[in-house]
């Protein structure tokens, strides 16, 4: 028999959620087998697997050494597939820009994949983990999720949840849309004042690319865009603006795609911009990627929120090779 007792970090999910994450080789129907037949109980009493954990909940598991170590990845396990994938050299210039017992909130730069795309992929998700496995100096079953995604290009801001609830509350905040979400990015051309921009946003799975639509159809989703003029630029024979953009709705490369639409593709995107002043970009600059960066959060404040966090905001910092190209611009103006 195997005792476990949960953690402050660990409440919140489902029981049978965090047996599957327990015991992560398992099919799930094992579970709900062990279940019926009180080889696992909750408190010492018969469970169905949809009972909410609390901290200090115990979970009996009556079943052989044997069996937990067949259906478990060990720590040993998982610490070495950390060390044997983690991490290339993008991955040292993530920086933490707020943490507390609940929530973390990270830089993400640029070559970073916010989460996997296939099995063998590394990702920030990872990163996190790691993070906090660190932290703790132990192996919990909570596994810290994102709770927006940016893509591997894109650098900036990306929040995480440390615990069940926070994730759980995080999550909740960012798909109703109670958070302010504000981008700082370079585009070609003279965007001459402040705008909101309506449009449907159609996706082709293919090519990983999206259209804009000025009209709805079966397959296109709404999208809300707003941004502001900052700062002109004129150099080496073009015009380019400094924008910060408030994405109201987050879809798949809406900031890119819109922007494009509009005739004012933003500086370094080979897939909806320019790829020709790209390469001149990168060839000036060293910049990879697009001039794209997750720059501020805003939390509103429902009542499901912790009222601590109420209105609070946080700025993640240019990369350093951003600052340098708008500091060559503005001297060159």
């Amino acid at each position: 028999m195997q005792e476990i007792v949960v953690t402050d970090r660990e409440e919140g999910q489902r029981l049978v959620h965090f047996l599957e994450r327990y015991l992560d080789k398992a099919p799930k129907s094992f579970f709900y087998k062990m279940l019926r037949k009180k080889n696992i109980v909750l408190n010492e009493k018969k469970a169905d697997g949809k009972e909410r954990l609390k901290a200090e909940d115990r979970i009996r598991l009556y079943l052989s050494d044997q069996t937990i170590k067949d259906f478990r990845t060990s720590g040993e396990e998982n610490r070495a597939c950390l060390k044997k994938s983690m991490f290339p050299k993008e991955f040292h210039r993530i920086s933490v820009v707020y943490e507390d017992e609940n929530i973390l909130l990270v830089n993400k730069p640029a070559g970073v994949l916010s989460q996997k795309a296939k099995p063998e992929d590394v990702s920030l998700v990872e990163w996190i983990h790691g993070h906090l496995e660190k932290e703790t100096g132990e192996q919990n079953v909570f596994r810290a999720g994102i709770c927006n995604r940016l893509d591997r290009n894109t650098t900036g801001i990306v929040a995480s949840g440390k615990t069940v609830r926070a994730l759980q509350y995080l999550n909740r905040l960012f798909k109703e849309r109670a958070v302010n979400k504000y981008y700082l990015c370079l585009t070609e051309g003279r965007v001459t004042k402040k705008e909101k921009l309506s449009g449907y946003l159609k996706k082709s799975e293919k090519e990983n690319k999206v259209t804009v639509l000025e009209r709805k159809t079966a397959d296109a989703v709404k999208i809300e865009t707003e941004y502001e003029p900052l700062e002109y630029f004129a150099w080496q024979g073009r015009s380019y603006t400094l924008l910060m953009v408030h994405l109201i709705t987050g879809k798949s490369h809406q900031i890119r795609a819109h922007l494009a639409w509009l005739g004012h593709p933003v500086v370094g995107d080979v897939k909806y911009g320019d790829r020709k002043l790209a390469q001149f970009f990168k060839k000036e600059s060293g910049i990879r990627s697009q001039f794209l960066h997750a720059w501020k959060l805003v939390f509103l404040s429902p009542p499901y929120l912790p009222e601590r966090y109420h209105g609070k905001e946080w700025t993640a910092p240019l990369p350093e090779e951003f600052e340098k190209v708008l500091a060559v611009m503005r001297k060159g103006s």
